[in-house]
């Protein structure tokens, strides 16, 4: 795997404060044989003028600068994995605010040096390290035992995209499905790959520092606000307003997913409109569950308030 090409698809956007130590840090890789793709949606900052110097000192065959759409960072993932022009052994999706430890590239290497069958459609993620600004540990992401499967992928995102390396097969199927309205690359990502019948691996050792500051588009959610905050959120019909958005992406790429798991999704539709009467049923028909007794917990109570 020493000579074997990643093409890092890094998303940027006012990023002045931190994309210099992120691409120090992918500078210190273990694995050598790299190039970023870098999409910047619309920075106001000093970002592209940093990144231009990291390009004049590296040359275009290590950075490449581009312009994304402009429409939010889902999106600009997106149009980098869906962009055939872009080739390599492996992709890697990248944050701009992260700090990547030494092996990150060459752990996701090994895993997929383990099984390889190019074939099918591949994913390596993991947990993280959550980190203040000043890379002080804060924490874990919580580490999930359970399946990664269709029927969990369909409820929750278990991994962020910054974890995220794929195989020319996952890019390929990306590229396949296009450019659609999703919630987020990473759960797309998860969704589309284990409905067409691919494999998601879960790396339990975290490979990257996950950067939490104000300015951050996402974030760990860990604590105990944030929580209550997600409570609000699909109590008023958020998180049913996700799936609609990804069931709606998935409808539209079912000639990519197994017969299984066309039957799973058309099962997942149902449960959806279902009368109350029938939901029990159904919920334990279809088989969707989240990481922990908790997150199917309440995935059981959205189903029960007709919020799913």
């Amino acid at each position: 795997m020493r000579n074997q090409s990643i093409a890092i698809l890094m998303s940027t956007y006012n990023g002045q404060q931190f994309i210099a130590e992120q691409l120090k840090s992918i500078a210190q890789q273990t694995h050598v044989n790299w190039k970023i793709f870098l999409s910047d949606d619309g920075s106001s900052d000093d970002t592209l003028q940093i990144a231009e110097q990291f390009k004049q000192q590296w040359g275009l065959d290590r950075l490449e600068i581009r312009q994304g759409p402009k429409q939010g960072f889902c999106l600009n993932f997106l149009s980098m994995a869906c962009d055939p022009t872009i080739k390599a052994d492996f992709y890697a999706f990248s944050d701009h605010d992260d700090v990547w430890m030494d092996d990150k590239l060459e752990r996701a290497l090994t895993y997929f040096e383990s099984v390889q069958n190019e074939y099918i459609p591949r994913v390596y993620c993991g947990r993280t390290q959550s980190v203040d600004e000043q890379l002080n540990h804060l924490g874990y992401s919580p580490l999930f035992c359970l399946p990664r499967s269709f029927r969990n992928a369909l409820v929750q995102s278990i991994a962020g995209g910054n974890t995220m390396v794929f195989n020319q097969a996952a890019k390929e199927l990306i590229e396949k499905a296009g450019l659609l309205e999703v919630v987020s690359h990473d759960w797309w990502l998860y969704q589309l790959i284990k409905g067409a019948g691919g494999t998601v691996y879960y790396d339990p050792k975290p490979s990257i520092l996950y950067r939490q500051h104000p300015n951050a588009l996402v974030g760990a959610n860990r604590s105990i606000g944030a929580r209550y905050d997600r409570f609000v959120f699909a109590c008023n019909g958020g998180f049913k307003r996700w799936n609609d958005i990804n069931y709606a992406a998935l409808c539209s790429v079912k000639h990519l997913l197994t017969k299984d798991n066309r039957e799973i999704l058309e099962l997942f539709g149902t449960l959806r409109t279902a009368k109350f009467k029938d939901r029990s049923r159904l919920l334990a028909v279809c088989g969707i569950y989240r990481q922990t007794w908790q997150g199917t917990l309440s995935l059981w109570l959205a189903t029960f308030l007709n919020k799913l």
